[in-house]
C-alpha cells in the first residue's frame, strides 16, 4: 500500500515530491525509538506477556495509521496547510506501529527459539516478508488497476482491517510460557532506560561494533538501489523494459540465498561464517559489476545483479543469525532494536549517499560510466569495512549477558 500511495500522492493527487518523501521517510527517522519500545516490552508486560499484547498494539496502530494515510491524502491533499499536520500524524501513527510490530515480533522470534534453530527462524521470517510483500503487491494491483479517490479509500481502509484481524488471528498463542519470565521482566524494569541504553548499548563495544557492521553492510549493499535502473541505461545502453526486469534479478537472487541459508547454510556454516561468505560475495559481484560497465557487457550485467542479489541475501541471513546471538533473555527486546535501527538507518543513508556519490562525480568528471564506478568501487570499501569488523564480532561478551538471570522459579514468588 506504501508503494501505491506514494506513486497516487505525485502523479495524480500533484503533491511536491520532496514532501512525499519525506512523510515516507518518517517511519524510517524515528526508529530510533525501537530502542525505548524494546525496553518497554521487556520490561512492562501487559496481561503477563511480554511480546502478544505490544505486536496486537503495533498492528492496531499499522492498521489505523494505513486508513489515515489514505483518507489525509485523498480529503486534504488541496490544503497544503491542512494535508501536511493530518499527512504527518498518519505518517507518525504508521511509523510508531511498524517500529513497535517489527522489533517485538523479532524479540519473540529471540525467545521463541534457541540454539541454532533461533538464526534460520529469523532468515526464514525475512523470507515470509519477501513473499508477503509480492502477493500484497499483486493484489493491490488489480484492486487499484485505475485511480479513482473512493476506491483507493476503500482498498486503504481494507487493508488496515486486514494487518488488524490477521494480527489478532495469528498472535495469540505464540509467545512461549516461560518459566521466569515475570522475573526477568521485573529485572529489566529495575533501571531506568537512560541508565540501560548507557550500559548495554552505549558503553558495549560488542554492540556499537555490531551496529556499525549493520550499517556498513546496508550502506555497501543498497547504495545502488535506486541507481542500478539508471547505470543499465545511461552506461549499458539497455531498454526500459530491459531495466525494469533488473529488480526482479535482485529479488531472485535476494530469495534464493535466504531461502538456501535458512534451510541449510545456517546449519552448516553458522552464522557469523555465513555472513563473511556474503560479503565476500557481494564484494565480488560489485567489482565485476564496475568491470562489465567498463567492457560494456549489459548481458553479463543482468546475472552480476542476480549475483549481488545473492550476496545481499547471504550477508543479511548471516547478520539477523548473529544479531540474535546478541540478546538475552532480559533484553531481547532492546538488544533487537539495536538491529532494526541500523537496518533502517543503514538503508536510508546508503540510498542517500548513492545519489550523493553519483551526482558528485558526473557533476565534476561529465561521465556516467565515471560516476557509476565511483558508486560500486565506494560500496566494495564499506562492505570491506563490514567484512574486517565481523573478526571482531564476540556475542558472548556483550556487557548484558552479565546480567545474572533470575531463578525460574522467581515469577512464583
Amino acid at each position: 500500500i506504501g508503494g501505491t500511495l506514494n506513486r497516487v500522492m505525485i502523479a495524480e493527487l500533484k503533491l511536491p515530491a520532496t514532501l512525499v518523501a519525506a512523510l515516507f521517510a518518517l517511519p524510517l527517522l524515528i526508529s530510533p525509538l525501537r530502542l525505548w519500545l524494546g525496553y518497554r516490552s521487556d520490561g512492562f508486560p501487559i496481561l503477563g506477556r511480554r511480546r502478544e499484547p505490544y505486536m496486537l498494539l503495533g498492528a492496531l496502530l499499522i492498521g489505523a495509521g494505513v486508513a489515515a494515510v489514505a483518507a489525509s491524502a485523498v480529503q486534504l491533499s488541496a490544503a497544503l496547510g491542512t494535508f501536511v499536520p493530518a499527512a504527518l500524524g498518519a505518517f507518525l501513527l504508521y511509523g510508531v506501529g511498524r517500529n513497535l510490530a517489527h522489533n517485538t515480533y523479532q524479540a519473540l522470534l529471540a525467545e521463541k527459539f534457541s540454539g541454532a534453530t533461533r538464526a534460520r527462524a529469523v532468515t526464514l521470517y525475512e523470507v515470509v516478508t519477501l513473499l508477503g510483500s509480492v502477493a500484497g503487491a499483486g493484489a493491490l494491483g488489480r484492486a487499484l488497476e485505475h485511480y479513482d479517490p473512493g476506491r483507493l479509500l476503500a482498498v486503504a481502509n481494507t487493508v488496515g482491517v486486514l494487518v488488524v484481524l490477521l494480527a489478532f488471528l495469528a498472535v495469540p498463542g505464540q509467545e512461549p510460557c516461560a518459566a521466569g519470565v515475570a522475573a526477568h521482566a521485573a529485572q529489566a524494569r529495575g533501571k531506568p532506560f537512560g541508565e540501560v541504553f548507557r550500559d548495554y548499548v552505549w558503553a558495549d563495544p560488542q554492540v556499537r561494533r555490531l551496529f556499525a557492521v549493520v550499517i556498513c553492510t546496508f550502506i555497501g549493499t543498497l547504495a545502488q538501489d535506486v541507481l542500478l535502473e539508471p547505470y543499465g541505461a545511461l552506461v549499458l545502453g539497455m531498454s526500459v523494459g530491459e531495466t525494469t526486469r533488473l529488480t526482479m534479478f535482485w529479488g531472485l537472487g535476494v530469495l534464493a540465498a535466504m531461502l538456501l541459508s535458512g534451510v541449510w547454510l545456517l546449519r552448516v556454516l553458522g552464522p557469523l561464517k555465513l555472513m563473511r561468505a556474503g560479503l565476500a560475495c557481494s564484494i565480488a559481484a560489485f567489482a565485476a559489476v564496475a568491470a562489465a560497465g567498463l567492457a560494456g557487457a549489459p548481458g553479463l550485467f543482468r546475472w552480476l545483479v542476480l549475483a549481488m542479489g545473492f550476496g545481499t541475501g547471504l550477508a543479511g541471513a548471516g547478520m539477523l543469525g548473529s544479531v540474535v546471538e546478541f540478546t538475552t533473555p532480559v533484553r531481547a527486546g532492546l538488544l533487537m532494536g539495536v538491529w532494526g535501527v541500523a537496518n533502517l538507518l543503514g538503508h536510508a543513508t546508503g540510498s542517500l549517499l548513492g545519489g550523493i556519490v553519483v551526482d558528485t562525480m558526473r557533476l565534476a568528471t561529465g561521465s556516467a560510466l565515471t560516476a557509476y564506478t565511483a558508486l560500486f568501487v565506494f560500496e566494495v570499501a564499506m562492505l570491506l569495512v563490514a567484512l574486517s569488523l565481523t573478526f571482531r564480532l564476540n556475542p558472548g561478551s556483550i556487557r548484558a549477558g552479565d546480567e545474572v538471570a533470575p531463578p525460574p522459579h522467581s515469577d512464583l514468588m
